[in-house]
């Protein structure tokens, strides 16, 4: 994904962080705001992403409503978006508006 890159090695989330489900292939988490505009943009990338790829769910995220979760995990800016594999476990980060194509390839680390 572009923007703000970086592969994880660390963190789980699950139920408990992330207040949904996990997909059972992989994860779209979204941190968003309510007025970032590329939130918005994101957002639809994102469903489309998810409605082409089985297994795969997104999960957006109010990072105003919650600060304890964006400065455990380090989100600077809105959109941040991260990829996680079937077990919660972080394996792609990236802030601003990702590109469809990005998002596909990312979610190859993934599943």
């Amino acid at each position: 994904m572009r923007g703000h890159e970086r592969d994880e090695g660390e963190g789980v989330l699950g139920v408990a962080e992330l207040g949904a489900e996990l997909g059972e292939r992989a994860s779209l988490v979204q941190f968003s705001s309510a007025f970032c505009q590329p939130c918005r943009a994101t957002r639809r990338i994102l469903d489309e992403v998810t409605a082409m790829v089985g297994g795969v769910v997104h999960i957006e995220i109010d990072a105003e409503k919650n600060l304890d979760l964006v400065r455990a995990l380090g989100i600077e800016k809105t959109p941040t978006v991260l990829v996680l594999d079937a077990a919660g476990r972080i394996v792609r980060r990236a802030a601003g508006m990702p590109r469809k194509a990005d998002v596909i390839a990312a979610l190859g680390a993934a599943v």
